[in-house]
């Protein structure tokens, strides 16, 4: 089963808007020393809306090379197209993916059983976990509970990433679907309540820049450590704010060239971060002691 705190990466642009790979290289290896459970290439984060199908499929081969095994990589792999999901899923697989992101189908605004028959067709062509993506927000369309415990009797539908921020929707998720069934919320700001509601783990964008500490959040909770989860969970807190205080990612691309691991460029349709999500997300980073205070960050950890 996927847990603990797996990161919806950025994918790093140059100035000339250009995918940097060295830059690229070097997130990922990070992201696994920093104890991440897990990485998704080619998510929202990724910006996967504006990169080619050539620069897709060369992000996520990238990525399982990089990650050689050590943790969890799950492709992004979803479209409002039937057709072209599966040739993504496909490619992901043969590119040695452990599993695949599959967003609900954006703008066509199909039924729940035209979900229902999206994912089953997804299921019944390419023979690799999948995890569905729940995002209405973004999507325009919900995944009912009903027809999540439908596809979840499906053989390879084997989780959720629940990007509503319903938190009574994990607990009624387990107790229709079982303990088999993965639940990873999409929201970091709901991790503890989603946590404590029966889920898994998150698939995180606060995790770009803090890996360790939205690591060590997950590892307190199932350790049974319930103050030091809270100390962490709110020292996170105001980071997960400002990671959406503009469209993402642009403040996590941001956060992360101030860090040094990348260019805070975007590409267009999105503008890189305003002054004004900047002040934001630099003040978010110094609370969370990301900046200039990493003793802060080792005295929570190691207590």
């Amino acid at each position: 089963m996927f847990k603990g705190s797996i990161t919806a990466l950025i994918t790093p642009f140059t100035k000339d808007g250009e995918i940097d790979w060295p830059a690229f290289d070097k997130f990922v290896e990070w992201q696994v020393e920093q104890g991440s459970d897990g990485v998704v290439p080619c998510g929202t984060t990724g910006e996967s809306p504006v990169l080619s199908h050539a620069e897709h499929k060369k992000v996520v081969k990238r990525c399982v090379e990089i990650v050689n095994k050590r943790i969890p990589v799950i492709a992004g792999t979803g479209s409002n197209n039937t057709a072209e999901a599966i040739e993504l899923t496909q490619e992901a697989k043969d590119d040695g993916a452990d599993a695949a992101l599959i967003v609900t189908p954006y703008y066509n605004k199909p039924s729940q059983d035209g979900l229902y028959a999206h994912y089953k067709t997804i299921n019944d062509t390419v023979d690799i976990p999948v995890i569905l993506y729940n995002v209405p927000g973004r999507s325009i369309i919900d995944l009912a509970n009903e027809t999540v415990a439908r596809l979840a009797q499906l053989k390879n539908i084997v989780g959720i990433k629940d990007a509503t921020a319903d938190l009574t929707r994990p607990v009624i998720m387990r107790n229709e679907i079982g303990d088999d069934f993965c639940l990873l919320t999409g929201e970091d700001g709901t991790t503890g309540a989603y946590l404590s509601q029966g889920g898994d783990g998150a698939i995180s964008v606060s995790s770009n820049v803090a890996p360790q500490l939205c690591a060590q959040v997950h590892k307190e909770w199932a350790n049974g450590n319930i103050e030091k989860f809270q100390e962490l969970n709110a020292l996170l807190s105001p980071l997960h704010d400002a990671m959406f205080c503009e469209s993402s990612p642009a403040p996590v691309k941001y956060a992360t060239s101030l860090l040094g691991l990348s260019t805070d460029h975007v590409r267009l349709p999105l503008l890189s971060a305003s002054n004004k999500a900047q002040a934001l997300v630099t003040q978010a980073m110094e609370y969370a002691g990301l900046l200039d205070s990493a003793n802060k960050i080792n005295k929570v950890v190691n207590g």
